[in-house]
């Protein structure tokens, strides 16, 4: 499931002990997503939207060693999979947050989210379940167009999870667009682990 990672011949370990000591060791972007062929496919498979890119999230994470980096007790490990915890909304206007395990087969991960959709949805509060260490959390905001995004944080608690945010989409002249935010922790993601990230995310959620 996982194996710690040796610090001693790693070429970032300098990188790794200058950002964990920091208060704010996190950095974040916000970006434009294309997703007007995700979409669409969305719609042929007869998936939610939601489901679907949260889904080419979860590929992109995978598929890029450093954003399946964790930090436990001061050392890095390196898991072999990566789930999601979604804050998902209930009809009170509360949301729970999520443990929605990866599947690289879609309509399998579809039934899974729907499953753990419609649990959440019959729960009261944030924590419903135990959660892991392999994780992203993840969140979307289809009210909001955002072109910026911060997230509330206890300095005190050991946190590495990535930060994945989506936005409303947007559609102009039948393309449409959804702002996406990461934050990242900078001990074990740098910029061009971000930039392979988005471009594995874009080419998948282009994919036929």
């Amino acid at each position: 499931m996982k194996e710690k990672l040796n610090l001693e011949t790693w070429n970032r370990k300098e990188h790794f002990l200058f950002f964990k000591q920091m208060e704010e060791p996190f950095f974040g972007i916000t970006t434009i997503i294309d997703c007007t062929k995700a979409y669409s496919k969305s719609k042929e498979l007869e998936i939610s939207f939601f489901t679907y890119y949260l889904h080419k999230t979860l590929q992109a994470v995978n598929e890029i060693e450093n954003f399946r980096y964790r930090i436990i007790d001061n050392e890095v490990y390196v898991f072999d999979r990566i789930d999601a915890s979604a804050t998902i909304l209930r009809e009170d206007k509360t949301f729970g947050f999520s443990l929605i395990e990866y599947s690289n087969n879609i309509n399998e991960f579809a039934e899974i989210t729907k499953k753990e959709i419609t649990r959440i949805q019959a729960t009261t509060g944030l924590f419903t379940r135990e959660y892991p260490e392999n994780l992203i959390h993840f969140s979307a905001l289809p009210w909001i167009n955002f072109t910026s995004f911060s997230h509330a944080r206890s300095y005190s608690w050991p946190d590495s999870c990535p930060k994945i945010s989506f936005g409303k989409i947007m559609d102009e002249n039948g393309k449409k667009t959804m702002a996406m935010s990461i934050h990242v922790h900078h001990g074990l993601i740098d910029g061009i682990h971000l930039g392979e990230f988005l471009k594995c995310f874009q080419e998948l959620m282009d994919a036929n």
